[in-house]
């Protein structure tokens, strides 16, 4: 009986010493975790922004994203201080700071940070990717919440990650809110525009709406961050600062459903004038995917849609009947455009972008930084991204010597010929009857069959775009020989347009899928004459990859894509041109020999 009692007795003991031991080692878990979350929090805090008008009025969170000063924010905070403002560190310091670029539409701003000292570095938050965010994941806001960051020290706070890809309508146009993340991490009104982190200390979204209209100004745990990487589509034209706009398709996507209980996605509606019915969708089709991504629901092609700023291409595919089909498409914009590279109409005098105030009082430092001018958010920033990439783009080869006749030789395989035959390109210009000036002239032979074109002369259209089924080779030619030959000079308009995806076709003219071609560029939007041109640059060295060149916005440009660089004469020129003239290749032309700058 004795030893029975002692086993007993032992028995207890153990589960007590076992329990004990358990809650020891699940305390430590506990205080590794909160220890780990002390240090994301420590990582983190000296990169986010308290955002103030000057002179300390009203204001909102922002968060550092590189150790130049670039920061982001939500469009409502910037648009009451103005393009001038004033933001806190955590260090104590109140910097300067001026705008950049905006995305009114997505609620985002980027600002910049002007430091003390020249060279000075700041500390930034690492960019994350909001498409590996799942429900249930921890997260981190801080910010500025009712203005409480008197020192611009940040408040922080930690909850769940309670909902992924959510759609909150806009405002008007403005404030829509898609694919985003929803948060019961608690964030107030001041909060706006501050950082939302994972716990590995990346950043992951903006915090910018809150469901505070029912319950008072205050937290209700619900809250609302755009996803950092539909930020990230937006970055190149905010860089560059430009006032963007979101994507529309030009079609109306409705659910019908099938008598099996099933959503179809089909085309209700479609403007005739969209890219997205030349390229071949029409009423009754079925939409199937749109930028890689399943369509099931209005909700998921209005969160896909308001991820692409407006003139990106992206891939959609549709099934009428049984054939399924895979096309490239240009994608309309939602806000009514203001300003327009090649708008024919006189532009007003230059003026902030709407919804932006000038603020009164003495000027500020970063006042200098600062130029309105139409459809940009801040002109100045645009002429620095021009100026870096030509700086870039001339670092291949200088050409601005080389006046008189340019001429390329070499073979072409036209789609229609199915056979290679020689051609010749000649850039020079012609001497009008009865006048002394010369008017630029483009010939070409291929074969024995002769083009020219006179691509300044008032003439009609048609005679453009020679030749036929090109889209206006020929044109497209001339404005090419004077990017390279004059740089900015000729061209009426000329800003740069941000970041844009490029799809070169395959070179062994195989069947791709579309997102395998993608190639990421930087882009100039120019008009030279009556044309409207968009170059298309490597983002790692500013080589020329293609442009579009067209007389109207409303159609199909002469594409070309420029492809196998080599040096001739210490300068790199491409000796492959692909040309594309709407679903249609036009050929394939292959450089033998350049003469550059030869007596007319």
């Amino acid at each position: 009986m004795a030893t029975r009692r002692g086993f007993v007795l032992a028995l207890i003991i153990g589960m007590v010493f076992l329990a004990g031991w358990r809650s020891l080692a699940q305390d430590a878990d506990v205080l590794r975790d909160e220890a780990a979350r002390v240090a994301v929090v420590d990582k983190v805090r000296p990169a986010v922004v308290a955002v103030f008008a000057r002179g300390g009025q009203g204001g909102g969170s922002g968060v550092l994203i590189s150790d130049d000063g670039y920061a982001l924010t939500n469009f409502h905070v910037v648009q009451a201080p103005g393009p001038v403002m004033q933001c806190g560190l955590a260090d104590g310091v109140l910097y300067d700071a001026v705008l950049v670029g905006l995305d009114k539409v997505g609620d985002v701003a980027l600002i910049k940070l002007l430091p003390k000292k020249a060279g000075e570095k700041f500390p930034f938050a690492v960019m994350g990717d909001s498409d590996k965010v799942r429900e249930g994941d921890w997260s981190l806001a801080m910010g500025n919440p009712f203005l409480l960051a008197t020192d611009f020290t940040p408040t922080v706070t930690f909850g769940l990650v309670s909902g992924v890809h959510r759609y909150q309508y806009p405002a008007g146009t403005l404030l829509e809110y898609t694919d985003c993340i929803q948060i019961d991490t608690s964030i107030n009104p001041g909060n706006s525009g501050g950082p939302l982190f994972d716990m590995k200390g990346e950043l992951i979204g903006i915090n910018g709406r809150g469901s505070f209209d029912k319950r008072g100004r205050i937290n209700s745990g619900v809250g609302y961050a755009i996803s950092i990487n539909q930020i990230k589509n937006f970055m190149g034209h905010m860089r560059a600062g430009l006032d963007s706009d979101h994507a529309s398709l030009g079609a109306l996507i409705t659910t019908q459903t099938e008598k099996s209980g099933l959503g179809r996605m089909m085309v209700t509606s479609i403007l005739e004038e969209s890219d997205v019915y030349r390229r071949g969708l029409d009423i009754d089709d079925e939409l199937l995917s749109f930028a890689g991504r399943t369509i099931s629901s209005v909700n998921q092609f209005k969160n896909v849609m308001g991820l692409y700023p407006r003139g990106w291409r992206m891939p959609l595919e549709y099934r009428r009947e049984q054939t399924r089909k895979e096309i490239l498409v240009r994608l309309m914009g939602v806000q009514a455009r203001i300003f327009d590279v090649g708008d024919k109409q006189p532009q007003p005098p230059q003026q902030p972008p709407k919804g932006i105030k000038l603020p009164k009082g003495p000027p500020s430092p970063a006042a200098k930084f600062y130029q309105a001018k139409q459809g940009f958010a801040n002109y100045y920033f645009n002429k620095l991204e021009q100026d870096r990439l030509l700086a870039g783009f001339r670092k291949l080869g200088d050409f601005s010597g080389l006046a008189g006749m340019w001429t390329m030789d070499g073979t072409v395989r036209l789609l229609k010929l199915k056979s290679e035959s020689k051609f010749r390109i000649d850039i020079t210009e012609d001497k009008a009857k009865d006048a002394k000036v010369f008017r630029p002239l483009v010939k070409m032979t291929v074969g024995e069959f002769p083009y020219q074109v006179l691509p300044l002369e008032a003439q009609d259209p048609t005679l453009l775009r020679v030749p036929e089924s090109s889209g206006g080779l020929l044109t497209a030619m001339y404005v090419y020989h004077q990017l390279l030959n004059q740089g900015a000079k000729p061209f009426s308009e000329f800003a740069h347009g941000g970041h844009e995806p490029l799809y070169p076709p395959s070179s062994d003219g195989k069947t791709s899928k579309l997102a395998d071609l993608r190639v990421d560029t930087e882009v100039l939007n120019t008009r030279l004459g009556p044309f409207l041109v968009k170059w298309f640059f490597a983002l790692s060295d500013q080589k020329l990859l293609g442009y579009e060149v067209r007389l109207n916005e409303n159609e199909d440009p002469c594409e070309g894509y420029l492809s196998d660089y080599r040096a001739v004469d210490g300068r790199q020129l491409p000796h492959r041109l692909q040309v594309v003239y709407g679903n249609t290749s036009y050929g394939t032309f292959t450089f033998n020999r350049f003469q550059l700058g030869t007596a007319k």
